[in-house]
C-alpha cells in the first residue's frame, strides 16, 4: 500500500507535468501563426529554428514537465528503464508492437520510402543544409521528436502506475491512459471503420511498448519507436 505522503506526492508530479504541457500549448495556440512565419523564414539558421520549435514548443509540451519533476524529486532519468539490462529484448517487443500500425499503414497507401521525421516541419530543409548544420539540426529533431516524446510516455505512465497500480501484469492503468493521451494528442479519432482501425492500431502500439517497458523494466523500446518508428513513414 501507497502511504499518503507518496501518493501526494505521485498527484503533484502528474498535475505538474499536465501543467506545463497545456500552458506550453496554449502559448502556441495563441502565437502559432507568428512562430510558424519565424519557422518558415529561410533567412533564418535552421539549427535555430529547430531550437525554437523543438526545443521550445515540441520540448515543453513533451518533456519539459517531466524535467522539472525529475529535478525537483531528484530522480535520474536511468531510474525509468534507461538502463542495458534486458534491452534486445525491450527492443525486440517494442518493434512487434509495430507491426499492426505498420500493416495498417501499409495496406492504406500511407508507407513511403523510410525516413525518420519525415513528418516534422523542418526535417527536409534541414536534410538539404549544408555541414554541420544539418547534423546538429537532425540531431536536436531526435532529441526532440524522439527521445522526450517517447520517454515522455514512459514517465507519465510509471507515475500512474505507481499511483493507481492493478496488480496485474499485462494490464497498466498508466499504460492505458498514456494510450488514449496518445491517440487525442495526434487525433487518431473517429467512427468510420478506417478511422477505428487505425485508432486500435495506436492504441496497441503504445500500450504496448509500455507494457513491454513494465515486464522488462527497460525503456529503450519506448524511445526508439518515437526516434525511428513513429514519425518515419
Amino acid at each position: 500500500m501507497l502511504i499518503e505522503k507518496r501518493k501526494k506526492q505521485l498527484d503533484t508530479d502528474l498535475w505538474i507535468i499536465a501543467g506545463v504541457s497545456f500552458a506550453v500549448l496554449a502559448i502556441y495556440t495563441i502565437f502559432g501563426k507568428g512562430i510558424d512565419a519565424v519557422v518558415s523564414d529561410t533567412s533564418i539558421s535552421i539549427v535555430w529554428r529547430v531550437l525554437l520549435v523543438g526545443g521550445v514548443f515540441q520540448f515543453g509540451i513533451a518533456g519539459l514537465g517531466i524535467t522539472i519533476v525529475s529535478i525537483a524529486r531528484k530522480e535520474k532519468f536511468s531510474g525509468y528503464g534507461l538502463t542495458c539490462k534486458n534491452l534486445f529484448a525491450a527492443v525486440a517487443l517494442s518493434a512487434l508492437c509495430c507491426v499492426p500500425d505498420f500493416l495498417y499503414n501499409f495496406f492504406a497507401g500511407n508507407v513511403h520510402t523510410w525516413l525518420p521525421f519525415s513528418d516534422v516541419q523542418t526535417t527536409a530543409e534541414a536534410l538539404a543544409s549544408g555541414f554541420p548544420e544539418n547534423i546538429l539540426a537532425m540531431l536536436l529533431t531526435a532529441l526532440f521528436w524522439g527521445f522526450f516524446e517517447g520517454f515522455n510516455y514512459v514517465v507519465i505512465c510509471d507515475k500512474i502506475s505507481e499511483r493507481y497500480p492493478s496488480g496485474k501484469k499485462l494490464w497498466d492503468w498508466g499504460a492505458f491512459i498514456c494510450a488514449v493521451m496518445c491517440i487525442l494528442i495526434h487525433g487518431v479519432v473517429g467512427v468510420t471503420p478506417n478511422a477505428v482501425a487505425e485508432m486500435l492500431c495506436t492504441v496497441f502500439l503504445i500500450y504496448g511498448m509500455l507494457i513491454v517497458r513494465k515486464v522488462t523494466g527497460n525503456a529503450w523500446g519506448c524511445v526508439l519507436i518515437f526516434v525511428l518508428y513513429w514519425n518515419a513513414l
